[in-house]
C-alpha cells in the first residue's frame, strides 16, 4: 500500500511541475504580446467581426471626425475600438451620429478640435487581453489630448458589456432604454 501511495504522490507532483511550467510559459507569452503591442489608427475594419455594431459601415466609423483604433502586434490587429467625438453623451446610435456631426461642424468654425468627449461605441478583441489593453491605451491617448477630457461608452444593455466595463474600472453613469453609458476615470 505504501509503495502505491508513494508512486501516486510522485506522479501527482510530476504533473503539478509540468502544469506549472505550461501555465508560466502561457503567462510569459501573454505578457510578451501585451508589452509589444501598439495603438494604431485604422482607416477601416472588418465590420463583420464587430459583435456590437456590425450594422455600422466603415464610412460611418470614419466620417465626421470619428476614429477606428486597433492594437497591433507583429503586423496583426488583436483588438479594435471605434469612437466618435462629441460634446454631449448620447443615449442612442442616432444621437451619437447627430452629436458627433455637430461637434465636427463646430470644430470647423473654431480650432479644428472635435468635441470634448470621446464616445466609444464598439470594442472587440481577437486575442485574450486585447479589449482591456485597447481601453487602457485609448484612455492614455485621451488623457494626453489637449481637448478631450472624458472617455464614455455607448454600450449595449448586455451582461457581457456590463461585466467588461466594470472589470476595467469604468463607472456606470446612465442606463438608457436600449444602451448604457460607462465612464473611464483616472
Amino acid at each position: 500500500m505504501k509503495k502505491k501511495t508513494k508512486k501516486i504522490k510522485r506522479r501527482f507532483k510530476a504533473h503539478l511541475r509540468k502544469n506549472k511550467q505550461i501555465i508560466n510559459k502561457g503567462i510569459i507569452n501573454f505578457f510578451d504580446w501585451v508589452k509589444g503591442a501598439e495603438l494604431v489608427s485604422l482607416n477601416e475594419c472588418n465590420i463583420k467581426e464587430d459583435p456590437v455594431r456590425p450594422e455600422l459601415n466603415n464610412e460611418f466609423r470614419t466620417s465626421y471626425g470619428r476614429k477606428i483604433f486597433g492594437v497591433k502586434y507583429k503586423n496583426e490587429i488583436h483588438a479594435i475600438m471605434c469612437f466618435a467625438f462629441a460634446n454631449e453623451i448620447p443615449k442612442t446610435v442616432k444621437q451619437l451620429d447627430d452629436f458627433s456631426k455637430d461637434a465636427f461642424l463646430q470644430s470647423a468654425l473654431r480650432d479644428q478640435k472635435v468635441g470634448k468627449i470621446a464616445i466609444a461605441y464598439t470594442v472587440w478583441s481577437k486575442k485574450k487581453g486585447g479589449g482591456k489593453l485597447i481601453v487602457k491605451e485609448v484612455f492614455k491617448m485621451i488623457k494626453k489630448s489637449n481637448h478631450l477630457n472624458r472617455l464614455v461608452t455607448l454600450s449595449p444593455l448586455t451582461e457581457m458589456a456590463t461585466k467588461f466595463h466594470l472589470r476595467n474600472k469604468a463607472k456606470l453613469i446612465r442606463v438608457n432604454e436600449t444602451t448604457q453609458n460607462f465612464e473611464y476615470i483616472k
